[in-house]
């Protein structure tokens, strides 16, 4: 049954109030609009909704349990607006970001904690994955937004957004300092160990095209990357970004190669199809205006 919502919401307002002068100030409409609209509700659903009274109107039985049922209705779609209203003041929301753990920790670090300060009650959700595999999410709309490296969009259901520039390079801790300050082609570290990602990610791949490596400890996550090189496991693989510190301290040093790795563009990605809510959109303005 196709049964127009204002009806039903006048009926709530007739029964709630026992009134229809009462109920037409509340509804901001005519008493007679508000006795026909009861009328043509009574029609549709083939039965008498109200007694009326000296003192004004009386619920049916069949009345009195319809209102059982409208009234929970009713209370249904004001939590909804109240909610969707929390939403756009950003009091209430979630925020999914497909990314990588290392992007997570060194990248959006900084953008979370200045939209966390505005924005406390906002839940965030970090989902890792590769690439392939956040890009497929959010084109599913499981996530609302993905940030990576390197990412090539060539749909048109998806956008890009450049944010940054990582420079990869091969380092090295205090154990394998020889090969610091000077020139060095990535060739001729063959027979050196090497400390590396795993094969899903780009990285390793690049790495591989390059050299064949023999002897290597393969790890999940570069923070691993960094600590292993740093206690002279081998020659370690990472952005120059993500261990500024160490270098600065010099507990690790990066090789100076022939030629140098090429750049990464960081982006930000999200959907024409599933636009962002308005938590992520906020998110996005505080990236953008970051950058600038």
């Amino acid at each position: 049954m196709n049964i127009n919502l204002d009806l039903y919401k006048v009926f709530y307002e007739v029964a709630k109030t026992g009134n229809i002068t009462k109920a037409s100030e509340n509804l901001l409409i005519s008493q007679p609009a508000v006795s026909k609209s009861i009328k043509n509700l009574e029609s549709q659903l083939g039965g008498t909704l109200f007694i009326r009274t000296k003192k004004g109107v009386v619920l049916t039985d069949e009345g009195n349990t319809f209102y059982e049922y409208i009234s929970k209705a009713m209370a249904y779609i004001d939590s909804a607006e109240s909610n969707f209203k929390d939403m756009i003041n950003l009091d209430s929301g979630k925020i999914k970001i497909g990314i990588n753990s290392m992007l997570a920790e060194t990248f959006l670090t900084k953008y979370l904690n200045i939209f966390h300060e505005l924005y406390p009650k906002i839940s965030i959700e970090i989902i890792s994955g590769t690439k392939n595999e956040s890009i497929q999410k959010l084109k599913e709309g499981l996530v609302n937004l993905v940030i990576g490296s390197s990412i090539k969009v060539n749909d048109s259901s998806l956008k890009s957004i450049k944010c940054s520039t990582l420079t990869p390079c091969l380092f090295v801790g205090p154990k394998y300092k020889e090969l610091v300050n000077k020139p060095i082609e990535i060739e001729d570290l063959k027979e050196y160990p090497f400390v590396l990602l795993s094969k899903k990610s780009s990285a390793r791949n690049f790495l591989e095209e390059k050299i064949n490596f023999e002897n290597y400890m393969e790890l999940t996550t570069y923070s691993l990357v960094h600590n292993y090189t740093k206690i002279g496991f081998g020659i370690g693989h990472t952005h120059k970004e993500y261990i500024e510190a160490e270098v600065k301290n010099k507990e690790l040093y990066i090789l100076d190669l022939l030629p140098a790795l090429p750049s990464k563009d960081i982006s930000l990605i999200v959907s024409n199809r599933y636009k962002p809510n308005f938590s992520s959109k906020k998110l996005i303005e505080i990236i953008k205006r970051e950058l600038i």
